[in-house]
């Protein structure tokens, strides 16, 4: 699916990315499919923060407008859609790290053991291993 730009509220940078994923869903959606290996429908569905399936559609579709989520058709099951993560929706992880970081810090969070060490010890490395895992995926052929 092609990315279409929207008209933006303002030109600001900040302004323009949380149009795109401001909003809590598009953030947890972009999370499962980072970090809790969500592809499917029914994966995102079951996270413990409990999204409403109207909201979920929704959001999905954003996210594929937007460029950040890609679908197809499941190689093993023909009427399920397997979503993922495109390199623009890659590119979000330093954001949800921080973001976890700082939850972490002032809100209680808890991360997923080891994550946020990994992330602190060598950034560089840490995107580099998410790409990989991300973006070095087998494709269905059809």
């Amino acid at each position: 699916m092609i990315a279409k730009r929207q008209k933006r509220r303002s030109t600001c940078p900040i302004n323009a990315s949380l149009e795109v994923v401001g909003d809590r869903w598009s953030l947890l959606i972009v999370r499962d499919l980072m970090f809790a290996g969500a592809r499917a429908y029914k994966d995102f569905l079951s996270s413990e923060e409990g999204i409403a399936t109207n909201i979920l559609a929704s959001r999905l579709v954003k996210l594929q407008e937007s460029g950040i989520v890609t679908s197809e058709r499941d190689p093993q099951d023909g009427r399920g859609v397997i979503y993922r993560l495109t390199a623009k929706g890659v590119e979000l992880a330093p954001v949800l790290l921080e973001l976890s970081r700082w939850g972490t810090r002032f809100e209680e969070g808890e991360p997923p053991g080891g994550i946020l060490q990994a992330w602190e010890t060598n950034p560089q490395a840490f995107l580099a291993e998410i790409r990989k895992q991300l973006l070095d995926v087998p494709r269905s052929t059809g």
